[in-house]
């Protein structure tokens, strides 16, 4: 082969190779992420991850929902071991302020709290007499009121009917004492992810069903309201950082200011990622499930809470 030709081949192949290059790098517009810092696998071979929660030392428990798992991976040592293998297919994971472990168990439709040791309590079992469509994620304020939301993503694993249980996908909140849960929005066409700021005064909630990201002020009493458009994106799930930025996932990780602009974008190179959250001793892991496997990534800011 000649020189020039062989040139021009290579020429060629990079020109076309680049828009796949320049599409896996990471945008960050305000140097968010740790200087020189890449995306790492930090474990692989599950069958699909999600619902990551941070415990008050930085152990990040995940959940591998398809296996009926919560595992967890160690702040101190990158080991990843299993917490529970009986988890009622959990999804979505919080820690409340005692330490115990707030699962999104859509196997029945419940909610459940786990004890350090594993066991597990239900919560909610039911709303107003009728099975939950399928509880998906779960963000805890500071005065221990939970807020859940009730997509319907029918499992092969249900022995009940899978059509919807309740007169829509709403979003509920359950009460600090855990004796009253009610609904605190019915407009919306599938709310997934949510997460709310460390000072309890705003709500965060994704309608994936709309491609759309609501915020909420939170009144005294738990209330959600003035519902206002923040990201014209969908989410699976969401964290926040101590700046207060919004973590959406999906096909990356995409990051939005305050005031719903975004400021970067962390691409996986996975077919979708479901969740994200920060972890480690210091909260500056940002820990991604996406598919089968989970992802680290290191942060100059670190978790909202």
């Amino acid at each position: 082969m000649y020189p020039y030709k062989a040139t021009l081949i290579l020429t060629v192949a990079f020109i076309l190779f680049l828009p796949a290059l320049l599409c896996a790098q990471i945008t960050d517009k305000k140097s968010i992420v740790a200087k020189g810092a890449k995306v790492e696998k930090l474990g692989e071979g599950y069958s699909f991850t999600e619902g990551p929660a941070a415990d008050s030392e930085g152990n990040v428990y995940f959940t591998d929902q398809p296996n009926d798992k919560i595992l967890r991976w160690s702040a101190s040592t990158g080991e990843i071991s299993t917490f529970s293998d009986k988890t009622g297919r959990s999804n979505g994971l919080y820690f409340d302020a005692k330490g115990n472990l707030i699962a999104a168990a859509d196997e029945k439709n419940q909610l459940w709290s786990f004890d350090k040791s594993g066991n597990p309590t239900v919560l909610v079992s039911d709303y107003e007499g009728n099975l939950l469509n399928g509880p998906n994620d779960l963000w805890i304020a500071p005065d221990g009121g939970m807020y859940i939301t009730d997509p319907l993503y029918k499992r092969d694993y249900w022995t009940r009917n899978p059509q919807m249980q309740q007169d829509g996908q709403h979003l509920y909140y359950l009460s600090p004492d855990r004796s009253r849960m009610q609904r605190v929005d019915e407009s919306l066409q599938q709310p997934n992810g949510i997460v709310g700021t460390p000072d309890g005064k705003k709500l965060y909630v994704a309608d994936i069903g709309a491609g759309k990201t609501y915020v909420y002020d939170i009144m005294k009493d738990g209330t959600p309201t003035n519902k206002t458009l923040f990201a014209p994106m969908g989410s699976d799930g969401m964290t926040i950082d101590n700046q207060g930025n919004i973590y959406l996932t999906g096909k990356g990780v995409t990051v939005f200011n305050k005031a719903g602009e975004q400021i970067a974008h962390i691409p996986i190179d996975e077919n979708w990622t479901a969740n994200v959250t920060f972890g480690g001793k210091d909260r500056k892991t940002l820990f991604i499930t996406a598919m089968d496997s989970v992802y680290g990534l290191q942060m100059k800011v670190k978790g909202g809470r």
